[in-house]
């Protein structure tokens, strides 16, 4: 595809707040490499307020996954379809996402191979986890291999977020002195870091800082 004839790009990312976290990095490098596309990016309900305000985003598509999940997917769809995409880039491995992908209608449909849909991509990647540091690959570098072919193969570039002033306003009276924040939940079992180990972890900081814990109503406890 001639780069002139890619004028609208959709990026799907529905899982967690980290991982869309993870897939901003394509924002970055599709907005430099096609200054005049609009860029849309589909997230899951609730996660929407992430991309809130992103200078470089045309508009934030969300799934409402909560009720009658199917059939906000399809009604989706239908709005993907009219949108006329000439690329969507799907960085998932689920079927839903996949789906979306598959009939989006898009010319070029990139993606990983272990997504289910993916055998209707135009180009599908494979998606290794390894043990190994020498083999592993960083996710956002993942990520990245996906448009390369419309890019080029730099992996640089970093997550990047774009707080409103209302955020940093939000958050000054927590910023009177050093700090660091630490998320020790997560939705995933495989993804918690032991209590043992946070607390050798913050044994080890010498300087005298505040130190904040994030996470959602239900970590509290």
């Amino acid at each position: 595809m001639k780069k002139h004839t890619i004028r609208r790009i959709l990026i799907l990312q529905t899982a967690s707040i980290g991982d869309v976290v993870l897939a901003t990095p394509l924002i970055e490098k599709l907005a430099e490499f096609y200054p005049e596309s609009e860029i849309d990016f589909l997230v899951k309900q609730g996660l929407q307020q992430v991309l809130t305000g992103h200078p470089l985003l045309h508009e934030v598509l969300v799934w409402d996954k909560s009720a009658d999940k199917y059939k906000h997917l399809r009604k989706l769809l239908k709005h993907i379809r009219s949108r006329r995409y000439d690329v969507v880039v799907n960085v998932q491995r689920f079927a839903a996402s996949g789906f979306l992908t598959a009939f989006s209608g898009a010319a070029l449909r990139l993606g990983f191979s272990k997504n289910p849909f993916s055998l209707f991509y135009s180009r599908r990647l494979p998606h290794h986890i390894s043990s190994d540091p020498a083999k592993s690959q960083h996710e956002t570098h993942r990520n990245l291999s996906l448009i390369s072919s419309i890019t080029d193969d730099n992996l640089h570039y970093l997550p990047k977020l774009y707080p409103s002033q209302a955020d940093y306003a939000k958050v000054s009276q927590y910023k009177t002195q050093k700090y660091i924040c630490i998320a020790p939940a997560s939705l995933w079992f495989t993804k918690q870091f032991p209590a043992e180990k946070w607390i050798e972890f913050l044994k080890v900081i010498k300087e005298q800082v505040a130190v904040y814990f994030l996470g959602g109503p239900d970590d509290a406890q």
